[in-house]
């Protein structure tokens, strides 16, 4: 049984996809690791990077070929300095010079080293072979597969599986929603202390208390910085952003006075909210979240970065509106439910835009913050994973067509839209029998899993189909 970690849902990374960017950034820096387990690195005199399928027909949007330049430079996506990667990629672009895992120099120019190819690699839509011409003249590749969320793997999923389940058994292993509850049951807890529990057995509590600490104050970062960031995304659509201007006309008066994310936090809790602002402050954290994302800041994959601003989004309406007095006790059990649910969506169908759909990101964060939520306001087990189903329900069949490529168009928007489904899916649930739910989750995963094997390519991020192709850039 695959044996997911809450931190393997909810990574720290670059924007603006974690199947795009993330995913090949990482695949690069696992291959630049086995030349050097292979003894080989030193020996490397050129290197050759080839994307497939969805990765090459919306690398460009997706600033594939800036992830690929970065990881074969040894940046790690979780500490680079934002500011520094525009000035990386340049260098190599104007030197014709890559400074291999930052150690050796090597002739590289990305318009001839990085080749972008239509043509679909068998296993997975998102595929990228690393070529290296060594100074025997030997050639030494390998393929790997960036499979959503910033996961990564070169086998097929079977192996894949087989493989963690020899590095790892959690105690109370989950593979769908029924097992979650058999568990919950058994052991007499909620699904946030059974998650813990699984967690504990990887890493102490001070090590989650530490990890969990720095998911969340990114998130917050990322949407306080969202707030206060003025102008237009870059790409090319000239997609203005919003959030500044909603963050700005919902606090009024009191713009402005804070020095940062913790201080601006607590201004919107002392802040009155009227129930016509309270959706606004769900969109605007959304939004906020996105827009950073689409300008390559730092975000976190929940599950995924084009949904990265779902869970954060969720979590501060609880915070705001919900329970002002919550502290880092209620982050922690809201990101601990969420990231069971996205595993149990992952291990069963899929969480990436590029075999799935839009369903399999929108559709999944809402799915996760739902659940979230609805335990934080006492729901029970079963009513957590009813709240989860019912906002799934409601995405299913969502295509992917960004409109060039880029995480905006309708990426951003949806992303408040999945916030709203996932607060009104946990208010149905709390409302509800679960004995009455007609359908369960594990239905809803196999659903959602059968729905993406019959939906066309070119809604699976590829930029093939709807808005991306009703939407002419140049009269953006």
């Amino acid at each position: 049984m695959e044996c997911i970690s809450v931190f393997d849902m909810l990574k720290i990374g670059i924007g603006p996809s974690s199947s795009h960017t993330l995913g090949p950034w990482r695949a690069a820096e696992r291959w630049i690791k086995e030349l050097k387990d292979a003894n080989i690195f030193e020996k490397v005199k050129h290197v050759h990077v080839h994307i497939y399928g969805s990765l090459s027909l919306t690398g460009k949007g997706h600033a594939t070929d800036y992830a690929v330049m970065l990881g074969l430079s040894g940046a790690d996506p979780e500490h680079i300095p934002v500011e520094d990667i525009h000035a990386i990629v340049k260098e190599i672009q104007e030197s014709h010079v890559l400074r291999l895992g930052n150690e050796k120099e090597l002739p590289f120019n990305p318009k001839e080293n990085i080749s972008f190819h239509r043509k679909f690699l068998e296993f997975h839509a998102n595929g990228l072979k690393f070529e290296a011409l060594l100074e025997s003249g030997e050639k030494k590749s390998k393929t790997y597969y960036s499979i959503g969320g910033g996961f990564v793997v070169v086998k097929e999923r079977k192996n894949a599986k087989k493989n963690l389940e020899d590095f790892h058994r959690f105690p109370y292993p989950v593979e769908k929603g029924s097992e979650l509850i058999e568990h919950c049951n058994a052991q007499k807890v909620k699904i946030s202390d059974l998650v813990l529990k699984n967690e504990l057995s990887l890493r102490n509590e001070k090590v989650v208390d530490r990890e969990m600490l720095r998911v969340w104050n990114t998130m917050l970062e990322c949407m306080y910085t969202g707030c206060h960031t003025q102008g237009k995304l870059p790409g090319g659509l000239n997609v203005h952003r919003r959030a500044f201007d909603l963050n700005k006309s919902l606090l009024e008066e009191n713009h402005g006075n804070y020095q940062n994310a913790t201080e601006w936090l607590e201004t919107i809790r002392n802040t009155k909210v009227k129930f016509r602002q309270i959706f606004k402050w769900v969109s605007c954290f959304a939004l906020a979240v996105n827009e950073v994302n689409a300008s390559l800041g730092r975000v976190v994959t929940a599950p995924t970065n084009g949904s990265a601003g779902v869970i954060p989004s969720v979590l501060m309406y609880y915070l705001v509106i919900e329970n002002h007095k919550a502290d880092f006790k209620q982050i922690k059990q809201f990101l601990l439910v969420a990231g069971e649910i996205g595993s149990i969506f992952k291990k069963g169908a899929t969480i990436s835009a590029a075999m799935g759909g839009c369903q399999a990101e929108i559709g999944v964060s809402s799915a996760m913050a739902a659940g979230g939520l609805t335990e934080l306001l006492g729901g029970t087990p079963e009513q957590v994973l009813m709240a989860a189903e019912i906002a799934m329900e409601h995405h299913l069949g969502l295509t992917c067509d960004p409109i060039g490529g880029l995480v905006q168009i309708p990426c951003i928007e949806r992303n408040s839209m999945g916030a709203i489904k996932a607060i009104t899916a946990a208010e149905l649930a709390l409302e509800s029998n679960p004995e009455d739910a007609k359908v369960p989750l594990d239905k809803v995963v196999i659903t959602m899993w059968a729905t993406a094997k019959d939906m066309s390519s070119k809604y699976k991020e590829t930029s093939e189909g709807g808005l991306a192709v009703g939407i002419n850039m140049s009269d953006c």
